[in-house]
Parts: C-alpha cells; structure tokens; sequence
C-alpha cells in the first residue's frame, strides 16, 4: 500500500463497513470505483491490522466483530530556504464500537 490513494481507498472502505451498507464485493467495487481483487486486497489488509471482519449473507453487507478503530493521519511539508510551506495535511479518525 504505497499511494495516498490507495489508503483513502482503506478509508472509505472502512467506513462502508462501519456502517454495515457495503453490499457484496461486486458493488463495493462499483462504488469505490475499484475492482473486486483490490477489494478483496483491502479487506485483507484491514485483517492485517486485526479487523475481525464478517459477512452477513441475510443484508449482503460487512461488518466488524470487533471493536475497531481506524485513524489516517496525512501531512505533506515543502522546505525550502528555510521555509516550511504544508501543501496538504489531513487526518481521519474513524470509530467503529458497534460490535464487540
């Protein structure tokens, strides 16, 4: 996971499934605007941060089995002659206490 889009990518798919209105990986694919391997690639890496993600077949949607939170924080500096110029900083704190 290398590019600021892929970790916005992260994001929004954390807050589909926080909110449990993911629809299957084909949709969240259409939504996303992504395709359903890289959907599947970013379930597993919120797995890899220890997401307990589950799938309700009856709501076709997502959702965390436990308690999980995700914060993205992102900050781009410029220097140059001994000035400090932010080009672009950001931060998400997402919270997801639905499920434990």
């Amino acid at each position: 996971m290398n590019t600021i889009k892929s970790l916005e990518r992260l994001q929004q798919l954390h807050s589909l499934i926080e909110t449990e209105c993911t629809g299957q990986p084909m949709e969240i694919a259409r939504k996303m605007a992504i395709s359903e391997r890289s959907v599947y690639n970013l379930l597993d890496y919120l797995r890899d941060y220890n997401a307990l993600i589950g799938y309700d077949r009856g709501r076709k949607t997502y959702y965390y089995k436990n308690q999980f939170n995700l914060e993205l924080t992102i900050s781009f500096s410029v220097m140059s002659n001994n000035e400090v110029t932010e080009i672009l900083g950001g931060s998400y704190f997402l919270k997801n206490s639905s499920r434990i």
